[in-house]
């Protein structure tokens, strides 16, 4: 039987307060009665097994790691996204069904986002952590918070952290920007709650028979994807860009932009040796733009709202979708529930309606 030590309540309103939420809506969501949160939380009343058993699984905790002996940042075993450089390194920490997650903060991804809020620091790697397949030891900064995990390359996904937090009770939000392959993969391998892919036409399913148990798709956003210049550069098409030796920027292997710009190279009869810069690797849509207008490259493939942002010229080659796969082991989660529902929240949709180049008359749509 778990030991309960924590008389003066502590661990349960620090717990509680990482995730935003009240003791009427911790009460609410456990079952129990604001009165006994209270009372556990000020050390006036230690918690009965039910009490326990329902504040724990409200916040997403066991027992043991709410009322039991230890420190509240005891590490925990969660699997990477992709390799931590070494301890000590930033991370971010969710759950994805019994998982715990860890998305590093650190090189690459700090230079898209910035330095985000840590939710712990890697305090031992796992051998060759690849895929996510090991584990490795978190210390948490504070108690990991309900969190939404998306992956994918749209840059307007970090909107879906406002209405989240709205909810009653809130939902944090972690965006792993990623290509569409690299989504799938970490779909795949239980680590998101949603992968953001590319779709050129309504038939297409993405490959959601590579998630286990099969995924739902859901609409998010529609865009035209195409070749991206500096504005006067004279350039109407990838033949222009070969023709006048023009450097080009490219994006990662699994990234549609770079399946996009293979398909019109292979329809010209282009090879990449004739295109200077096909080996170079940009990690987004905005990267793409940003390289073109600070003049480190002359062309490349991305969407057009990355191009409108930027100020730059746009030549169109494919309508394309964005949507959300959603694997369907985590379609009755809190997470994936509280998604669903800020996916057709006016304010959402509003936003998303003011991106020059962004279409969201499908967003929240599921196709029967």
């Amino acid at each position: 039987m778990t030991e309960i030590t924590q008389p003066d309540g502590t661990r349960l309103r620090l717990a509680r307060q990482a995730r935003g939420l009240s003791q009427q809506q911790l009460a609410g969501v456990a079952g129990v009665t604001r009165q006994a949160v209270s009372a556990v939380e000020s050390g006036h009343s230690d918690p009965s097994l039910r009490v326990a058993l329902g504040l724990a699984r409200a916040l997403g905790m066991t027992v043991e790691e709410l009322f039991g002996p230890g420190d509240l940042g005891d590490p925990v075993l969660a699997r990477p996204a992709a390799p931590v450089s070494s301890p000590g390194s930033r991370v971010a920490l969710a759950t994805v069904g019994d998982t715990f997650v860890a998305l590093p903060l650190d090189t690459d991804l700090a230079a898209r986002l910035g330095f985000g809020a840590a939710g712990g620091l890697m305090v031992r790697g796992g051998e060759n952590q690849v895929g996510g397949g090991n584990q490795i030891a978190v210390r948490p900064i504070g108690p990991p918070r309900p969190t939404v995990v998306v992956a994918g390359c749209d840059p307007a996904l970090p909107l879906l952290e406002t209405p989240l937090a709205l909810l009653d009770p809130p939902l944090a939000f972690a965006w792993w920007p990623c290509s569409s392959g690299e989504a799938l993969r970490l779909a795949a391998a239980g680590l998101v709650h949603a992968a953001g892919v590319h779709r050129t036409g309504p038939g297409e399913t993405g490959d959601a028979a590579g998630i286990p148990g099969g995924a739902a798709a859901v609409g998010f956003a529609s865009w035209r994807e195409g070749l991206v210049v500096r504005p006067g550069a004279q350039v109407r098409g990838l033949d222009d860009v070969a023709r006048r030796g023009l450097r080009l920027v490219n994006r990662e292997p699994g990234a549609q932009a770079r399946t996009l710009l293979d398909r019109e190279r292979l329809r010209l009869g282009l090879e990449p040796s004739q295109l200077p810069g096909y080996d170079s690797l940009a990690a987004g849509h905005l990267q793409v733009a940003a390289a073109i207008a600070g003049g480190l490259a002359d062309a490349g493939v991305s969407s057009e709202p990355a191009a409108l942002a930027y100020g730059l010229d746009f030549i169109p080659l494919a309508e394309e979708r964005f949507d959300l796969l959603l694997p369907a082991k985590h379609a009755a989660s809190r997470e994936v529930q509280g998604l669903l529902k800020v996916l057709t929240s006016p304010w959402l949709l509003a936003q998303l309606a003011s991106l020059p180049g962004y279409d969201a008359a499908r967003c929240g749509e599921r196709p029967t």
